[in-house]
């Protein structure tokens, strides 16, 4: 199963872009988004939600919280 996560905007809607990258583990995923959360916050992402292929692990989780 891969690991992805879900770019939303400020309404909660699902962004179509950046295109979102898949990971082989969930501390993957954790560790790419602590060394890129800035980045996506800029690109005009608001929060994001952990999936486990189809099932919602958690989130959504705010981007400005963590900066």
């Amino acid at each position: 199963m891969s690991w992805t996560w879900r770019y939303e905007d400020a309404a909660g809607a699902a962004l179509d872009a950046p295109e979102p990258e898949a990971f082989e583990s969930r501390s993957d995923a954790e560790s790419w988004l602590g060394e890129n959360f800035a980045e996506l916050a800029d690109d005009g992402v608001a929060a994001v939600t952990l999936f486990e292929g189809e099932t919602k692990v958690y989130g959504p989780m705010s981007l400005a919280a963590a900066g």
